[in-house]
């Protein structure tokens, strides 16, 4: 005979009408306005921030480009006319503003494109790494936490939490360089394994071929990213466990006889797993941005290159524009992960 516990409730009944639901929804609905009201503000900020923060790079983009061809002070004073930098900065600051508004983020002084036209480029190869990354990521915490939360105080467990967390604390441009090295170039009886830069082979094959070719090149910086990312993740995991098992319903559906795997499955996981929703909103923020010290060291060509580049310059167009919408990016994701924790956690929801 099934216990009570093994069994699914069955649905309350009530007489209450259709109109029984409105406070819920609407206090829902009034909660998700509030946010977006938030996000909108820091939206705003960050447009005002944008601006003024890379004005304070030092370096002047006209010398920057000009540094290997001898031009007159004139020409020089032009090039300065035709990027807009004569103009006072307040008048500089409010063309910004328009033009972001309308969705132009502007021209870039060493491509000679439209920066709207660079980042789509780049945004492909960054969402497949950064993507891929993280999916692996949060499979392997989420496995790993969970079961060195079940069987704390173990081997398992004093094991995955040190490694998690010497992971957690290394450089992630440290870790990158240390895999090139190893992995790469090779060092000693290790021979080089992976391709060192870029995402693909001068002479990749086409069709299925090709899609190897691209995985053999991102094997380096998705284990990167992996490495350091799938430790926070396990670490999360692991203490919003710990705090669920201690709970009274795990200790009753103990005692009423159900087996450990199905307490750990059908009660105390889905409960630990909630925290861990703010944390995957923000990494996945994180990936339309890209890791920028991960696609520097190996010259992967997403978003997160083309700011480096742009910082060497200074391309103050290009800078702007990735940083805006990394920022954006991880602001709406914040603000769904607000709304997604309000609407699976009935505990915030009474608050």
């Amino acid at each position: 005979m099934a216990t009570p516990l093994e069994t699914e409730p069955a649905a309350v009944q009530t007489a209450a009408g259709p109109g029984e639901d409105r406070p819920a929804y609407r206090g829902t609905l009034r909660y998700a306005l509030t946010k977006l009201g938030g996000a909108l503000l820091s939206i705003g900020m960050v447009i005002v921030a944008t601006f003024f923060l890379f004005r304070l790079i030092p370096g002047d983009p006209v010398i920057a480009y000009t540094r290997d061809v001898p031009l007159s002070p004139d020409q020089i004073e032009l090039l300065r006319r035709q990027m807009g930098l004569d103009k006072p900065l307040l008048q500089q600051f409010a063309d910004f503003v328009l033009r972001t508004l309308q969705f132009d983020l502007g021209t870039s002084y060493e491509y000679k494109r439209p920066v709207t036209d660079l980042i789509g480029e780049r945004v492909g190869p960054t969402l497949l790494l950064a993507g891929v990354g993280l999916f692996i990521a949060v499979s392997l915490g989420l496995w790993q936490g969970t079961r060195a939360a079940w069987h704390h105080g173990g081997r398992l467990d004093r094991f995955s939490t040190g490694v998690s967390l010497v992971l957690w604390s290394v450089p992630t441009f440290w870790l990158g360089l240390l895999l090139l090295m190893v992995l790469g170039a090779g060092i000693g009886p290790i021979p080089g394994l992976f391709p060192t830069r870029g995402m693909e082979s001068v002479d990749a094959p086409d069709g299925f071929g090709y899609v190897l070719d691209v995985a053999h090149h991102m094997v380096l910086p998705c284990l990167t990213l992996v490495a350091v990312v799938y430790a926070q993740y396990l670490l999360v995991m692991r203490s919003s466990l710990l705090d669920e098992i201690g709970q009274d319903y795990v200790t009753t559906a103990r005692a009423k006889g159900l087996r450990d795997d199905m307490v750990r499955r059908r009660h105390a996981i889905p409960n630990a797993l909630l925290p861990t929703v703010t944390l995957v909103f923000i990494h996945i923020g994180f990936v339309v941005g890209g890791a920028v010290s991960v696609e520097t060291v190996y010259s992967w060509p997403g978003l997160g290159l083309l700011f480096y580049e742009a910082i060497k310059g200074p391309d103050f167009a290009v800078m702007q524009g990735t940083f805006m919408v990394v920022c954006v990016a991880v602001i709406i994701m914040n603000t769904l992960a607000d709304v997604a924790y309000h609407v699976l956690d009935p505990r915030v929801r009474s608050a």
